[in-house]
């Protein structure tokens, strides 16, 4: 008896363990608008910054990444963004950096 209480109780314990499946998020980055990305309310800045970088990159068929560059184009959309907080993301940087002209 005292054997199927320890197996029950560790079993349970294990149980507990095992975290909970997470649920897979999709996000729409063309509506992403500069206050969500602000406040990181679809996901980290950071994340929206590389996959730009990478959307954009791939569409003028530019596989070099050059991080300095990277960087100032953040600063440059991110100051646009400070001040058009309704504007989307993509928007903002077709109007500071020029992409897709």
């Amino acid at each position: 008896m005292k054997a199927r209480l320890l197996l029950t109780s560790a079993l349970l314990m294990f149980v507990q363990i095992i975290p909970a499946p997470m649920a897979q998020v999709t996000v729409d980055v063309s509506k992403i608008t500069c206050e969500d990305y602000f406040m990181d309310k679809v996901t980290f800045s950071q994340y929206v910054v590389m996959w730009l970088n990478g959307y954009y990159n791939g569409k003028r068929n530019n596989t070099i990444i050059d991080p300095d560059a990277v960087k100032k184009n953040e600063e440059k959309v991110n100051h646009y963004c400070y001040e058009h907080r309704e504007t989307t993301v993509m928007d903002a940087v077709k109007n500071v950096l020029g992409f897709d002209k």
